[in-house]
């Protein structure tokens, strides 16, 4: 098991980043990703099928495409979820706390989790550890653009 965390103030109120990064909209277009969410739901237990690009209207998801999970959520302050790909398992936790001057500070923990642990994945633990610390900071540098989409509180 592989773990990174980062974390970055928003210039924006905890309840706008909230739905900025908890609430799972059908298509979000700063990572170019559509959901499809079970029900209609929101919390624990939530399922979801993520795929890159806008899915059309009528389109369903492929077989074979990533299925998720809501596996802790706590409005306004803490949301995690589970990313299941057929060789690994993603866990996202992202937590939210107020910051200076009304702002809210954002903590994002990644962990990757081979599904079966191979002698090269021990090998490449290192490698691994890049990977997650550079998504980390790749989804903290996308919190701006984020936050944008929600209109204001």
């Amino acid at each position: 098991m592989t773990t990174a965390s980062g974390s970055r103030e928003v210039a924006a109120p905890r309840g706008r980043v909230w739905r900025a990064l908890a609430v799972l909209e059908p298509y979000c277009a700063v990572c170019d990703v559509s959901y499809v969410v079970d029900g209609a739901a929101a919390g624990p237990g939530t399922r979801f099928v993520c795929v890159p690009g806008r899915l059309g209207e009528d389109e369903q998801p492929r077989a074979g495409a990533p299925r998720g999970e809501i596996v802790e959520w706590e409005p306004e302050r803490v949301v995690a979820t589970r990313l299941q790909l057929t060789p690994e398992t993603w866990t996202t936790r992202i937590e939210l706390a107020d910051g200076a001057g009304g702002g809210t500070l954002v903590t994002i923990t990644l962990t990757h989790e081979p599904v079966r642990v191979r002698l090269a994945d021990r090998l490449s633990r290192t490698a691994m550890q890049r990977v997650v610390q550079r998504t980390v900071d790749g989804e903290l540098d996308k919190l701006p653009a984020h936050v944008e989409q929600v209109t204001a509180d």
